[in-house]
């Protein structure tokens, strides 16, 4: 198992601020605690479903490059380009043949090399994703001595009493099933957290590491501005690979993340990678599951230990996953959302960190439908109220393509014969295959989660306008277009000032306009008890903002408190995701100041320091 590492070859209103110039906010001296990265909005491309230029059904290089003026409309600062590399698509380019290649379906080297060149002309920067965790396999199973065989982790079998082969210990991989793979031909397990076609790197490898320094100078020499790093916390194992707790009492396979979720070489690794971002001012945001002791986060973030810029933290995405995985049910309440927030806004900004926002991406169904609502009389504001939610945190802003039209999961009468995921159609065929499957009582709600959290949910194509497949492509498309995509996409929104997509264009001018607050400002709860309104304020020596956003499809009223002061009033409303004739109802009665919210409203109000807001 090798890859080519050596090789060289509904309608939103914003209102102005009377008297005020918002620009001004922007008037402060250099501070060594500001980058760019902090200030960026990140658009993720996931290429298979974004555009495809030929009429093969895939998405490709050409097609990003057809729609760089659509993401330059939209108000983005980085494009954030999912696997493009040279793979056998077994986990949809996350399973990498060759680091310096393009897969031929998505263009050449050549078409990347335009991208790059196309985004930075529109003064959009490029991240790559850089998988190496893991690759696909290839030459290191041919024999023990293989050049390459060290490259990856490979154990001799466990021989049970009755001389059974059993893999080398119990870990369960995250797909399902063993995490070890037997090879017939040189009589040994290696390893794969992942798919079985995706063997893990063995990091304690010199070589190894030393060629993965070598990708990153590759693509960072053809002027890429930095890196997604997949599942980058899982390169470094315990030492031993010991057996996982038993958790799990009718399976052999136990999760093992302890043992793999923040190793013992970890951080010596990520300081690697850094010394050699920071010679070209590039940054590196870390995709790091299971991590969510504050302890390990920060080791990874904090700005004096140059490892990581930022992580991607999953207590949102994860908030309604019960007990035993991804595919079963927990309930969750504003409060836990509210804990969570504050959890991360606090500890970063008061420790020197940063905080990666995000609420979709190429792994997580759409928001809308998952933490809001998607049926029709509702989803283009809980949309906006998400976006609203979401964006005037203190972090970096990431969101996923769709996202900005705000496309929802596929309809639940969906087969699940039309999902293509690996996850999905591995855990299925298991839950499946067992004898009581069908009689459970569990079933029928399983089969909802998986059709819920499905990952091709976030992955079917790009709905552009409402000709056949959605715009897509000329062809057959590679994976069914979501039925819904006469009434959602981008063509109806661009010159719609209704529209989720005008509705993002907004918020991403207010953030850049008022960063000193949204950005660098500090964060504060303003109400931890409301079961239906979040609430939290912002504020900096430039002035202060609160933001409201109504997580129920039903209205209710919020009684403002004291600590609020006059901030709430119609003049200061820089956001609202309603019509002008839906304006909030602010009612002053009995010296308390009660707003009443419609289904999903969203507003946020700016009281600027040094000038009349009226």
């Amino acid at each position: 198992m090798d890859t080519d590492f050596q090789s060289k070859s509904s309608s939103p209103v914003i209102i102005d601020l009377k008297a005020q110039d918002l620009s001004k906010s922007n008037r402060k001296p250099p501070d060594p605690k500001r980058s760019w990265w902090k200030e960026a909005s990140v658009y993720q491309i996931y290429p298979a479903s974004f555009y495809d230029s030929d009429g093969d059904g895939f998405g490709d290089i050409r097609g990003i490059i057809g729609k760089l003026d659509y993401l330059k409309n939209l108000g983005v600062d980085v494009v954030w380009l999912c696997p493009v590399y040279e793979s056998p698509q077994n986990d949809m380019g996350y399973d990498i043949s060759n680091y310096r290649e393009v897969h031929k379906p998505y263009g050449t080297v050549q078409d990347l090399e335009d991208l790059i060149e196309g985004l930075h002309h529109r003064e959009i920067k490029i991240i790559m994703d850089l998988v190496v965790n893991h690759t696909s396999d290839k030459e290191s199973r041919k024999s023990k001595t293989n050049s390459f065989r060290d490259w990856y982790i490979w154990r001799p079998p466990r021989i049970d009493s009755c001389g059974r082969r059993h893999p080398p210990n119990n870990w369960a991989s995250i797909f399902g099933g063993s995490a070890w793979a037997y090879d017939v031909t040189t009589d040994e397990y290696y390893l794969h957290l992942f798919h079985n076609s995706q063997p893990d790197l063995n990091w304690e490898n010199e070589d190894c590491v030393s060629a993965v320094h070598d990708i990153l100078k590759f693509w960072l020499n053809k002027h890429v501005d930095g890196f997604r790093m997949d599942v980058i916390n899982l390169i470094s194992k315990t030492v031993g690979l010991p057996d996982a707790p038993v958790t799990l009492l009718d399976s052999a396979h136990q999760p093992a993340w302890m043992h793999y979720a923040h190793g013992p070489r970890l951080h010596e690794h990520l300081r690697g990678l850094r010394s050699i971002l920071d010679k070209y001012n590039a940054f590196a945001v870390g995709e790091m599951p299971w991590v969510k002791e504050p302890e390990h986060v920060l080791k990874a973030v904090q700005g004096s230990r140059n490892e990581l810029n930022m992580i991607f933290q999953f207590d949102i995405v994860d908030i309604d996953i019960g007990p035993t995985g991804k595919f079963t049910k927990l309930p969750w309440s504003l409060c836990d959302l509210r804990a969570i927030v504050e959890k991360w806004q606090k500890l970063m900004t008061q420790n020197d960190g940063w905080n990666a926002l995000f609420l979709e991406n190429h792994d997580q169904p759409r928001s809308v439908s998952r933490f809001a609502s998607d049926k029709p009389e509702f989803r283009v504001y809980s949309a906006k109220m998400l976006a609203t939610f979401l964006s005037f945190q203190a972090g970096t802003l990431y969101l996923f393509q769709g996202q900005d039209i705000g496309m929802v999961n596929v309809p639940k009468d969906w087969s699940l014969d039309e999902f293509k995921d690996v996850e999905t159609k591995n855990f299925v065929e298991d839950f499946m295959g067992s004898t009581s499957a069908s009689q459970s009582l569990l079933f029928a709600e399983t089969m909802d989660q998986v059709r819920a959290k499905a990952r091709d949910n976030s992955r079917t194509p790009f709905q552009w306008d409402s000709s056949a497949n959605a715009g897509f492509t000329s062809g057959s498309p590679w994976m069914r277009v979501n039925d819904d995509y006469k009434v959602c996409n981008a063509k109806s929104q661009l010159e719609d000032p209704n529209s989720v997509f005008s509705y993002w264009q907004k918020i991403l001018r207010l953030r850049r306009k008022l960063k000193n607050i949204f950005v660098y400002g500090d964060f504060e709860l303003v109400d931890r008890s409301d079961n239906h309104i979040f609430a939290y304020q912002r504020s900096s020596t430039d002035g202060r903002a609160i933001v409201l956003c109504n997580f129920a499809a039903c209205a209710t009223s919020w009684e403002m408190p004291s600590e609020v002061g006059d901030i709430c009033e119609l003049d200061r409303i820089v956001l609202h995701n309603y019509s002008i004739t839906s304006m909030p109802r602010i009612i002053h009665t009995h010296g308390k100041r009660v707003v009443e919210f419609l289904p999903f409203e969203a507003m946020v109000f700016v009281e600027l320091h040094g000038g009349s807001n009226r």
